[in-house]
């Protein structure tokens, strides 16, 4: 407590997430604590250069009640030691995180994990659920289930409540990757060949994903838990881009072409993991985060609406 008002480390603070979740904690009453890389930039920062199995937390994680842990490697799965970088930040950081934070008392530790644990797409086969085995894809998607395991294996009798959330593409103002390449056609009106594609998506607006985790913290529940978090709507490929541009004022340009062709295509091109993500479905089970209470506050339309007025300002 500090002030009468608990206290919550964020890692990954200064990131996309990040910027979204501290300002939601701290509107519901929460003393915010970011743990950034760079200059502190008031009296709750703190300055994390590394982030691994050696990582000194004990001035991060004084008089902390709840940990959420955003902080990982995402990208240069093919960069020399990659291996050896997944397995220090994402797997042995996390793990020394949560063991320091059983140490200094901590009541609740959120842990950002990604639905690739499942595989990246689920065609052919029902939506995703918690319970179902793990097929993970990538280093990255390999590095969050060991961290998940090891979650799991301390939380028993530790006194801290472990809550792991695998959310699909998080999209909102600020974000990267995927979502901001489609941003960027769909405002400089690219034509885009997928309006022939039928599948079906899980989505989570950056607002509802913070949304979850407030309403997290102040319901308990078992000392280990998963929850799938997503948008309401689960849409296709190309009604996500008709209502990217719909939100952003702007013509959708899409053209069909037929799907083996743009499939070899996306692989020419090298993007393999573009080719799941465009094309495949990735569906989610939601009947479990249902049964917490919890609804997203925004719909899809209303998210993107916030991703894009905020991205054009």
């Amino acid at each position: 407590m500090k002030d009468g008002r608990p206290v919550i480390l964020v890692t990954g603070a200064s990131g996309f997430v990040g910027g979204h979740l501290v300002p939601a904690l701290a509107r519901n009453g929460w003393t915010v604590r970011r743990a950034i890389r760079n200059r502190a930039e008031d009296g709750n920062d703190v300055v994390i250069d590394v982030l691994g199995p050696t990582t000194e937390w004990g001035a991060a994680l004084a008089g902390a009640d709840a940990v959420v842990h955003l902080a990982a490697r995402v990208h240069h799965q093919d960069e020399e030691h990659a291996i050896e970088l997944y397995r220090d930040v994402n797997i042995e950081g996390t793990l020394h995180l949560a063991r320091s934070a059983i140490a200094a008392g901590v009541r609740d530790f959120i842990f950002v994990s990604t639905i690739l644990v499942h595989g990246r797409s689920n065609d052919g086969r029902p939506p995703f659920r918690e319970d179902d085995t793990l097929t993970p894809r990538g280093l990255y998607g390999m590095s969050k289930v060991a961290a998940e395991v090891g979650l799991k294996s301390m939380a028993p009798d530790s006194g801290m409540r472990v809550t792991v959330i695998r959310p699909p593409l998080i999209y909102g103002a600020g974000a990267k990757g995927n979502f901001a390449l489609l941003e960027r056609a769909v405002l400089r009106g690219v034509p885009l060949p997928f309006a022939n594609v039928q599948n079906r998506r899980a989505f989570l607006s950056a607002e509802n994903l913070a949304s979850f985790v407030v309403h997290r913290l102040s319901h308990p529940g078992p000392d280990f838990d998963v929850f799938l978090v997503a948008d309401s709507e689960q849409v296709s490929t190309p009604d996500f881009i008709e209502r990217m541009a719909r939100a952003a004022h702007a013509t959708p340009r899409l053209f069909r072409l037929p799907t083996p062709l743009l499939t070899t295509l996306l692989r020419m091109s090298g993007r393999k993991e573009a080719n799941d993500s465009l094309l495949g479905s990735l569906e989610l089970d939601l009947s479990k985060v249902a049964t917490t209470g919890w609804r997203p506050p925004i719909s899809l339309d209303e998210g993107l609406k916030l991703a894009l007025r905020r991205n054009a300002s």
